[in-house]
């Protein structure tokens, strides 16, 4: 067996064995198989996609290509929750100290951000000192210390995973099905946990805007992990606008911590509870995704969700001041209004656009290894379907000196317009139970 057999067999249409999946994402994992066959091979795979055999035993290769976590010695359930990312997606950071506030457990192994999207580690990396670089003792000890552990992928969990993500994203090979569910799932199956929520987004902003492309992606990974003993099910919610007001690593910060304080905006206030509300659920703390809500508003509007993030600031080196001081958050030196030009109702036409407005200012960026300023961004004072005026203010834009802001003031434009109203998707358009 050689690594040109395992593309010549997906080139022709052919199904991989399961001898030549473990062939080849083994010997890519050890150096043994190039980049540019690894390449081809998911240029292959990106054309003629997988025989539901196929994805199961990739999946299985890629989270077993090198260590996974357990954690024998937690009583509490374990649980996660992914999206698919969009811009103004922070849910993740109010909603595992709420979770963990109701008694879960939640080993969370983020992201970085690419391209439009944000990612959890960039944001809370915009908290001084806080460090996601943990080994797997400090995972276990943040778990025991505070119900939470924000980490990054380590080079010894699910390698051909990190490989291949950032060869994908390389030859502009993301979007397709097989390959985003083998990358999530086998880095979530990695986890050791329990239950599994996925927030699957569609609209201009998502890597999938086709929701009925979303819904097959959800039901396969739904298929995935129950496959493989995880409780899982999925939320198809909106990315046809930004989330929340403030979009950018640091100003989305102080929107956690509005909504970890009982506030924050309406509809990321939703998104945790009736995210967090599935968590406990699916891990039997409540019979109904109501009472499941109910709980994770309780633990939001008691103060108890918001003690757990100052917990989860001490034990993974944060500032725990920020908490009353955003001040001591990075802050740009800059923010200028952009005002609407003419009377009309607020549309989000292509919020990909609005995303990279943001990198635009430097909050973005386009390889792994780009350097981001947190503190740039954007605070929107209007939402989709708000009716404003001419010289209203319809965003903030908190910029560095004018870096990019001719550039994200364009993209402003393409992403949005002002005329008559139009019909608003709903926030969560579909709840795919497992």
């Amino acid at each position: 067996m050689d690594a040109r057999s395992v593309i010549q067999t997906k080139r022709d249409g052919g199904e991989l064995s399961e001898e030549q999946i473990r062939y080849f994402l083994g010997g890519y994992v050890k150096g043994e198989i190039e980049n540019y066959h690894a390449a081809a091979l998911t240029a292959c795979i990106f054309t003629r996609g997988m025989t539901d055999r196929e994805l199961v035993t990739w999946t299985h290769a890629m989270l077993h290509s090198g260590t996974t976590l357990s954690f024998p010695e937690t009583p509490q359930k374990k649980a996660d929750k992914h999206s698919t990312g969009g811009v103004g997606d922070k849910v993740s950071i109010p909603l595992a100290p709420a979770v963990a506030a109701c008694g879960l457990a939640v080993p969370m192994i983020s992201g970085r951000g690419l391209g439009h999207t944000g990612g959890t580690l960039d944001k809370l990396e915009s908290i001084p000192g806080f460090n996601v670089k943990l080994t797997d003792d400090e995972i276990h000890r943040a778990i025991d210390r505070t119900g939470v552990a924000f980490g990054a992928q380590t080079k010894t969990l699910v390698p051909a995973d990190r490989l291949l993500y950032a060869l994908r994203d390389a030859c502009g090979l993301v979007e397709s099905i097989p390959l985003i569910a083998s990358s999530i799932m086998s880095k979530k199956l990695a986890e050791g946990i329990d239950a599994l929520v996925l927030d699957v987004k569609f609209g201009s902003g998502a890597f999938l805007p086709d929701p009925e492309r979303g819904a097959e992606l959800a039901g396969v990974m739904i298929a995935l992990a129950q496959g493989m003993g995880v409780r899982c099910s999925a939320f198809q919610t909106a990315m046809d606008r930004p989330l929340g007001r403030a979009c950018g690593h640091a100003l989305e910060i102080v929107e956690s911590i509005e909504c970890l304080s009982g506030g924050g905006p309406d509809d990321l206030r939703e998104l945790v509870l009736t995210q967090g509300g599935e968590m406990l659920r699916l891990t039997g703390k409540v019979a109904t995704l109501d009472e499941g809500k109910k709980r994770v508003q309780a633990a939001l509007d008691s103060g108890r969700a918001l003690g757990v993030f100052e917990m989860i600031l001490a034990e993974q080196g944060g500032d725990p001041r920020i908490i009353k001081d955003r001040s001591l958050l990075p802050q740009a030196p800059d923010v200028d209004p952009w005002k609407a030009e003419n009377d009309g109702t607020l549309t989000f036409t292509d919020v990909r656009a609005i995303g990279n407005a943001i990198s635009a200012l430097g909050g973005g960026r386009i390889k792994v290894t780009d350097e981001i300023d947190p503190a740039v961004g954007l605070v929107w004072r209007a939402s989709a379907g708000d009716k404003v005026k001419r010289g209203d203010v319809l965003c903030e834009i908190h910029h560095r000196a004018g870096h990019g802001l001719d550039e994200c003031r364009a993209l402003l434009a393409q992403g949005t317009k002002l005329g008559p109203p139009l019909d608003r998707s709903p926030l969560v358009r579909a709840h795919i139970a497992g």
